[in-house]
């Protein structure tokens, strides 16, 4: 079955437009952590290069707490966003420094002696709130993207971050299921991990200690395999599914209506292990570990509380969320996503992705919904179909991109354009006549998927395919008509199968320091 696309391509699967190398080693061929990232419009890739605890990127060298640039030297403990770093807050090398290692004594002394400090104060109270900037500065974001893949994204604003953010190039989306039935420790644990979210974001530790810990006798409260890495534009995005929404914790009547469960697709071959979930936590980042890490550290802290469903790793983003980005292609080697949302398009955006107060649900307003499917591809029988059946099945020219009939990958769709022999360059079941906004009541999705390769068969197939993500303002109105159609008509079902789904309402953003995930939701004003 096909996946749901507002315009085209099978779903969302593409290389993008960076290239990640990870396990990069150093000139004399010591391995390091870092990695070299090119992003942005072609010519204007960086490179980093690490050298044995020596860091040069342009004209500029850090080796320890010495900072080079070729217009002088600075030595300091301030400057730079990796954690342990050289950040402002750590200690040398681990995230803390020397002032305030002594102002943490004390604390740490009462949580060793006492235990009166509890993980969630201590989180809370090393939060820094970075003000989120207005939507319109979000598209000069995007376009100033090439300057850095390591620069952090803001964590505090009206809309929860990595949904319009421009789309980063790695992800690890994981959904929990709640196992405690205490509505207050699940209101600790948003809090806790709101805390740990909002430094993560800024290439921090996730916790104040770090990964040395406060005592050598207690686990640390960072697992440290992200030491030394910069925020790599990580984003931390929540959903709740509707399965939170019973009577555990009192909130059957506070489920929104568009989170009501998905119908049964035609075709659908959906494996129960990996759907569902009471909450998710999609992490977007450049660099895979700083995703992995993010999400590893937000299940440690939630142990007890939660447990990790499923998960999924993605690399390549499959669609573009600025038009910054160029437009990506997915496995089957097709441009992927080029009517997708954009962060520029404020209208359509209020329209058809932000959820409304009159919607009906008022602790949602500023949020959205996301729906994933994991989409299996039949990679091998497609490799071996004709490009002109490639093409006809899309209805794009497969290496511009362009309709049909056209010349550029943007040029407007006509569905009523014929070849010289009188037929449709675009024929009624193309897949980007069926996903059409105009085909659905101009419903539109936001989305942001990733390629996966989970490896290989036993007779060396690939199982591979598209992690599809897709936000929206209601998925009555936009998922489920747009599937409805796909899985009933798109030629592409004879190559791909979805094997995986779920749905989640995405609360809106954290405000500031005080606020946490969820709050609307569980102390409605």
């Amino acid at each position: 079955m096909a996946e749901p696309a507002n315009s085209e391509g099978a779903g969302d699967t593409s290389k993008g437009e960076a290239a990640v190398g990870d396990g990069n080693t150093t000139k004399d061929g010591a391995a390091t952590n870092h990695r070299s990232t090119s992003k942005g419009e072609p010519g204007d890739a960086q490179e980093t290069r690490d050298t044995r605890g020596t860091r040069e990127t342009g004209d500029t060298r850090e080796t320890g707490d010495t900072r080079e640039t070729g217009k002088g030297r600075e030595t300091g403990r301030g400057g730079g966003t990796g954690r342990g770093g050289g950040t402002g807050e750590g200690r040398e090398g681990r995230g803390l420094s020397r002032r305030g290692l002594l102002g943490l004594g004390a604390a740490g002394a009462a949580v060793v002696g006492a235990g009166a400090v509890t993980a969630h104060s201590l989180l809370l109270g090393e939060r820094s709130a970075t003000p989120a900037p207005p939507a319109a500065n979000l598209a000069q974001m995007a376009h100033a993207a090439a300057a850095s893949s390591s620069d952090p994204y803001p964590f505090y604003g009206e809309h929860q971050a990595g949904i319009v953010t421009p789309a980063q190039d790695r992800l690890h989306f994981a959904a929990f299921d709640v196992i405690t039935d205490d509505r207050a420790e699940l209101v600790e644990l948003l809090q806790e991990w709101t805390a740990a979210a909002a430094r993560l974001t800024q290439g921090k530790e996730a916790g104040a200690f770090g990964a040395a810990g406060v005592s050598p006798q207690a686990a640390p409260d960072d697992t440290g395999e992200a030491l030394g890495l910069p925020a790599s534009g990580l984003t931390l995005t929540i959903g709740f599914g509707p399965s939170l929404f019973d009577e555990r914790f009192g909130l059957a009547r506070l489920r929104p209506a568009a989170l009501a469960d998905l119908p049964k697709f035609p075709g659908e071959q959906l494996i129960p292990d990996i759907s569902g979930g009471d909450l998710c936590v999609q992490a977007c980042a450049h660099d895979p570990q700083v995703a992995v890490h993010a999400i590893r550290n937000l299940a440690r802290i939630g142990f007890g509380k939660v447990s990790v469903r499923w998960s999924q790793l993605g690399f390549g983003r499959t669609s573009s969320t600025s038009r910054a980005q160029a437009t990506p292609r997915n496995l089957m080697g097709f441009k992927d996503g080029t009517n997708n949302l954009k962060l520029e398009d404020a209208d359509l955006l209020r329209a058809q992705l932000w959820a409304d107060a009159r919607d009906g649900t008022p602790w949602m307003a500023g949020g959205s919904y996301v729906v994933t499917r994991k989409i299996r591809m039949t990679i091998e029988t497609w490799d071996r179909t004709s490009l002109a059946e490639q093409e006809q099945i899309f209805g794009r020219d497969k290496v511009e991109g362009a309709p049909l009939g056209k010349k550029s990958e943007f040029d407007p769709l006509d569905f009523t354009a014929r070849a010289p022999d009188g037929q449709p360059y675009i024929k009624d079941d193309a897949h980007i006549r069926l996903a059409h906004p105009t085909a659905h009541g101009n419903a539109h999705l936001l989305r942001r998927g990733y390629n996966f390769v989970d490896g290989s068969d036993g007779l060396g197939r690939l199982d591979a395919g598209l992690f599809f993500i897709a936000y929206q303002r209601d998925p009555r109105k936009q998922f489920v008509p747009i599937q409805l159609t796909l899985a009933k008509n798109d030629p592409l079902n004879e190559y791909i199968k979805h094997v995986s789904s779920a749905l989640f309402a995405c609360p809106p953003g954290v405000r500031d320091a005080g606020d946490y995930w969820g709050r609307t939701l569980f102390e409605p004003q």
